[in-house]
Formats: structure tokens, sequence, C-alpha cells
């Protein structure tokens, strides 16, 4: 058995806008500066405390941020102009890894179990991910724990689990916990900060995606630095 592990923003699901829409409505809530777009969307993968924290400064009243953010959030997400597609090829992908008996597909992302299962109602996942790892159950990326809890849940060792995110965080994280990870280039942070972070493979598709994937399935075949595309 092998153990595929997605994270969600910036990886399966493009929430940029909304992610951006909700930070800044919520800085302005609370009298503060709102952070660039580049700034927003370069922390995504953190948990919210961790994320405010780094945005608006230890000193910063993180809780009230932390609960604005969400109050924000539930609001635009009623509005179609704040819709959160897949990314291309997201789908497929899925329902390509969910029909093989041999992967049991996971989740680990800095999303909170509420917002999974809004995301599993919206594209029909329910029962397609044996292990779910958010925010609320384990300690924010880049902290291994996300990855050890998966692994303990479905009985997969380290060498036949692989971690795809696009954050430094999942890549520190996949690290930390000994597992292969797989940088993707469409999300929130440059290829340069997830090289920097130690990706085993950088793919700029899912069908680039999947390729690395069937090497990984078919032939457990570990990828190393050099072999990382251009």
């Amino acid at each position: 058995m092998k153990l595929v592990l997605f994270d969600v923003d910036g990886t399966l699901v493009d929430s940029q806008n909304i992610i951006v829409a909700a930070q800044q409505a919520t800085f302005a809530a609370h009298g503060l500066e709102p952070p660039s777009r580049e700034r927003a969307l370069s922390i995504v993968g953190l948990s919210l405390a961790e994320a405010f924290t780094a945005l608006a400064g230890p000193k910063a009243p993180i809780a009230d941020l932390v609960a604005t953010y969400r109050e924000v959030s539930a609001v635009l997400r009623r509005d179609p102009a704040h819709a959160e597609p897949l990314f291309p090829g997201a789908g497929e992908c899925i329902a390509a890894l969910r029909d093989r008996r041999e992967v049991a597909l996971g989740i680990a992302t800095g999303n909170s179990q509420r917002g999974v299962a809004r995301i599993l109602d919206s594209f029909g996942w329910h029962g397609v991910f044996a292990s779910i790892q958010t925010a609320d159950d384990a300690p924010s990326k880049p902290h291994p724990g996300m990855i050890l809890q998966a692994m303990r849940a479905t009985g997969v060792a380290p060498h036949e689990t692989v971690m795809i995110g696009d954050s430094s965080f999942d890549m520190a994280m996949a690290r930390a916990a000994g597992v292969m990870s797989v940088g993707v280039s469409w999300g929130f942070q440059p290829v340069a900060a997830l090289n920097e972070a130690g990706a085993g493979a950088i793919v700029h598709s899912y069908a680039e995606l999947a390729t690395v994937l069937d090497d990984f399935l078919d032939r457990s075949i570990q990828i190393l630095p050099s072999q990382i595309p251009a």
C-alpha cells in the first residue's frame, strides 16, 4: 500500500482570491494595514494563528484576527464571485488514484476540518480520503505531525508515502517526516522556495504529476534532487 497525501489550498483548490479578500477585510476590520497579495499568499499552508502571527506580528490581537477571518470567509463563500475551483486536472488525478487499489489517499492541510468538509461536499469527495489531517488535528506545518498521523492511521511506511503541495511548508514537513515530496508550480509560492525547502521533484501540471506518481506507485522510485525538472 502507498499513501499519497495532498495539500488543499494552492494544490488541489485555487482559493487565492477568497484568501486575499478575507485577509484584506480582516485587517481592515481591526484598523491594520493589510499585507500585499504576494505576502498574503506566502503564508498559506500555516494554521490561521501561525499565519496571522507571521503577517501581523506576535503583538497583534491574533485570536481576534482569526475569529474575524473565519466570519468573513464564511460570508465570502456564499458569494459566487468567490468560488474556489479545482486546478485543471485535479479532479481527474484524484479520480484516477481513487481507482487504484494499492493507493490510500490523504489530505494534509492548514485548513480546518470544517473547511475540508465543505470542499469534500463541493466536489463529491466524501469517502475518497483515508486520512484527513488538518490544523485542528496536529501542529501547524512544517511540523511533521500531520504526515506522521496519516501514516499511523493507514499503516503505511515513510518510504511508501509521498506529500504533494505548493508551499515550502509542505516540502519541509515532508522532509521532517522522512517521506518523498513533490512540489507543484501552480500554487502560491515560487518554485525557488520549494526547492530551497527540499522538494524531491517539481511538476508544472497534473499530467506531469501523474507521470511522477506512476513511477512512485509502480516502482517506488525515490525522486532525487538531480532529477528535478527544469
